[in-house]
């Protein structure tokens, strides 16, 4: 009687075992294959900046304010293509010049995700180069190597951060004070900068 009901007793769990199973989802046999899904076009996200408005603000002493935003595309699971604008206004001062900055700028570009992972994973490490443009008075380009990520923080919202080295195209020749010395979207003009964006970003 004993090693009937221990049989009994194992060809139950065996049988509740095997129906639960049987109601899993199918797993996929390799979830982190890059460009694992076919869609092309996997959405867009949009990043408003919280870093330069506050940088800006307080290096100027309140003299410049200077606002961006972002949008990107999520392509094959791998390509990021991004615009970026914003504007600038206020106050330069450099030395003993002062200028009036009154401004926008816009940067386009591309960014590389180097991670394999699947296309439900929403996070990204990006790797990208841009090119930017400034019109103020005088209007100024320039060419960025561009690095960050973004992180989901719930479903829909990201939290991210991008750091660039800018590269100026633009030399000019004439006197400072008819020269920028400020350029919206690039910083000082110096022919080398750097740059940080804090995004909050909303993707859709």
């Amino acid at each position: 009687m004993g090693i009937r009901r221990w049989l009994l007793i194992a060809g139950l769990i065996a049988g509740w075992m095997s129906a639960f199973a049987a109601d899993k989802p199918r797993q996929v046999d390799n979830p982190l294959q890059p460009y694992s899904d076919t869609a092309v076009y996997q959405g867009c996200m949009v990043k408003i900046d919280a870093f330069m408005p506050v940088y800006e603000a307080v290096r100027s002493r309140g003299a410049l304010q200077s606002y961006e935003a972002a949008v990107n595309v999520r392509l094959i699971n791998k390509l990021y293509p991004a615009i970026e604008g914003g504007y600038a206004f206020g106050k330069a001062i450099q030395d003993s010049i002062t200028q009036q900055v009154n401004g926008g700028f816009l940067r386009a570009g591309l960014d590389f995700n180097p991670l394999k992972k699947s296309i439900h994973s929403p996070h990204a490490l990006l790797i990208g180069l841009r090119i930017g443009g400034s019109f103020q008075q005088v209007c100024d380009a320039w060419g960025e190597l561009a690095a960050g990520c973004q992180v989901q923080i719930v479903s829909g919202f990201y939290m991210g951060w991008t750091f660039r080295i800018k590269l100026l195209f633009t030399h000019r020749e004439a006197p400072a004070t008819m020269a920028p010395i400020y350029i919206s979207g690039y910083g000082d003009r110096n022919n080398l900068n750097w740059g940080l964006n804090y995004y909050f970003a909303w993707r859709f």
